[in-house]
């Protein structure tokens, strides 16, 4: 039986969001999984339906898949923000809460209380004696804890320590390969 892998992410809003989807489910056929892009393949009919109809088209979709996998691999790399996508969050948790295994990757090795602070000093008006959580985490302490939890893994990053573009699949690749091994797929 193929493992099917969701492959949650940010990476629906890049340019060539089809063709970065397949290169990623390339890299998980190497490793014996099925990967999934919850990509929105019918874009035609979405641009014809009003906004309501759309998002909700969407979400309906994107559980049918997560329904249908049995593991979630996901790009936890900063997006729009010094965290992870929130909706890759949620998408996190929905399997963490059905007991299915969790792995998430990041191509930024800088620490999250480090962005956080960065951040912060970007404000217009920053709020003086702002508390930032440290522990040398690459993002907040719930999504380390549902990595570990859920895969036994933290969160893989970059082996070298040097944050890499967005769009970078060698993390990607380390991640895929240690799930594989964790569900005995290597």
């Amino acid at each position: 039986m193929v493992t099917k892998a969701y492959l949650a992410g940010p990476d629906v809003f890049l340019p060539d969001a089809a063709g970065h989807a397949r290169r990623k489910a390339d890299l998980c056929a190497r490793h014996g999984i099925e990967g999934l892009s919850p990509l929105n393949e019918d874009v035609a009919s979405l641009q014809a339906m009003g906004d309501e109809d759309a998002w909700a088209a969407i979400y309906r979709k994107d559980i049918a898949m997560m329904e249908a996998c049995d593991v979630v691999i996901a790009n936890l790399t900063p997006f729009r923000g010094a965290s992870a996508d929130s909706g890759t969050l949620i998408e996190v948790g929905w399997f963490l809460g059905r007991g299915r295994p969790v792995f998430g990757y990041s191509n930024t090795a800088t620490p999250f209380a480090e962005r956080c602070r960065q951040q912060v000093a970007a404000l217009p008006d920053p709020l003086p004696g702002l508390s930032v959580e440290g522990f040398g985490l690459p993002d907040n302490l719930m999504i380390q804890g549902a990595a570990v939890q859920g895969g036994g893994q933290p969160v893989v990053l970059p082996h070298d320590g040097r944050d890499r573009p967005f769009d970078s699949l060698d993390v990607f690749e380390a991640c895929v390969a240690l799930a594989a091994r964790r569900l005995g797929r290597a």
